[in-house]
């Protein structure tokens, strides 16, 4: 699914008050507010879904597969999505 799908889904569902252009802003609003708090180490959870939270990764060395030569990874921030139990739930009965 993308973010065009997402918005056309929002539209559909409530198109009796809610235009095509403002189902784009909500959804455009909503990404912007999420990499804004995740770009600032927040943590995000969305009840009902799961949460997102920063994690830190340290240095660490790395391999050059083609020459085998180590090199060094600097350390870096990850995003990592967990599942709320809710949406695990919903995913077994898949």
């Amino acid at each position: 699914m993308t973010k065009a799908d997402i918005v056309k889904e929002l539209y559909e569902r409530n198109y009796k008050w809610l235009s095509r252009m403002e189902a784009s802003d909500m959804v455009e609003l909503l990404i912007d507010t999420l990499k804004e708090n995740l770009a600032d180490g927040k943590t995000v959870k969305i009840a009902g879904f799961g949460t997102f939270i920063v994690r830190k990764k340290g240095a660490r060395k790395g391999r050059n597969l083609k020459t085998g030569e180590e090199i060094p990874i600097a350390p870096r921030k990850v995003v990592t999505f967990k599942p709320s139990q809710q949406l695990k739930a919903m995913m077994e009965k898949v």
